[in-house]
């Protein structure tokens, strides 16, 4: 926002509150009330009005409160913003950045964790990411701003907390690149946002019993970069991948099926998938069972090597 006069914010509650997970706590009183707008609780206008600041120059990004309040904005979202630039036949460009607060371990009740990201990975003219770390949280958003197509930006909840190290001299990897973030020799285990801190905690367990694993972080959900995927697929020989999403029609799915394609003479194993299950997100005491943990991918990690 400092260096581009164009980029603005707009939410609910996200001014003088600083939004629900103070994510941009203290930009209204830097940069004022028109380019931190507080809309009202209405995710359609919140997009749609987007959908007109970008027509007009601007680089809107949108918070979206709730993983599961974007569904009245999914319209706009999915029959305007993603379709606008092949409509104009790419001379109209959509510099929108939709950030959405998704997933679970925070107790909360519906609508407040859930994983759709999904439906965005399918609607073509979307790019979706999803950052694992500080380091990408931090610049993930730049260049997601940056980018001159509208940006699904899903921010896992849990991972607002934790701290860790930031490199401000360079992003590391693109915006779009998979990247291997613990090397293993056994079974590939993959997956994005919060599981990524899962799935290391999984590899954690796995080696003091003997057995190694190679953790993926897919970073990116529309497109997907396969390159390391598969690289480390062809090493392994194996592939498990976790998601907090229900698996049916999902994210995993698609990675599952194109795996098992581009790597076949490669896999030792059928690819695995642990995710949440395919039922509505359940009450805050159930979420320790519907979401997947290390007990769970290490379950799947044991059925991979005994084929």
């Amino acid at each position: 926002m400092q260096d581009d006069p164009r980029v603005l914010m707009m939410g609910e509650d996200i001014g003088t509150l600083g939004g629900v997970f103070r994510v941009t706590e203290g930009l209204k009183s830097e940069f004022g009330a028109k380019r931190v707008i507080d809309t009202p609780l209405a995710e359609s206008g919140i997009v749609g009005t987007a959908i007109g600041l970008a027509m007009h120059g601007f680089r809107p990004v949108c918070e979206i409160q709730f993983d599961g309040f974007i569904f009245p904005g999914f319209d706009q979202i999915t029959s305007q913003l993603a379709k606008l630039t092949n409509r104009h036949e790419g001379t109209q460009s959509m510099p929108v950045v939709i950030r959405v607060p998704y997933g679970g371990h925070i107790g909360a009740v519906e609508h407040h964790q859930e994983s759709p990201e999904a439906y965005f990975a399918h609607t073509a003219g979307l790019r979706s990411v999803s950052p694992s770390t500080p380091h990408d949280a931090y610049w993930m958003i730049q260049e997601a701003i940056r980018s001159n197509d509208p940006v699904m930006f899903f921010e896992p909840k849990s991972r607002y907390w934790p701290k860790g190290q930031v490199d401000f001299t360079a992003p590391g990897v693109p915006l779009h690149a998979s990247r291997v973030v613990r090397l293993g020799t056994e079974v590939t285990v993959l997956g994005h946002g919060a599981m990524v801190s899962v799935l290391l905690q999984a590899a954690e367990i796995a080696a003091e019993e003997g057995i190694s694993l190679e953790v993926v972080d897919l970073r990116s959900l529309s497109p997907v970069d396969y390159g390391p995927i598969l690289e480390s697929v062809r090493k392994t020989g194996r592939l498990v991948i976790a998601q907090e999403a229900p698996g049916n029609v999902s994210v995993g799915s698609e990675i599952a099926a194109t795996v098992s394609q581009k790597a076949f003479y490669s896999l030792e194993a059928p690819v695995l998938r642990v995710s949440g299950f395919d039922a509505p997100f359940p009450p805050a005491k159930l979420e320790s069972v519907y979401l997947p943990d290390a007990d769970r991918v290490l379950e799947a990690v044991d059925r991979a090597l005994a084929y």
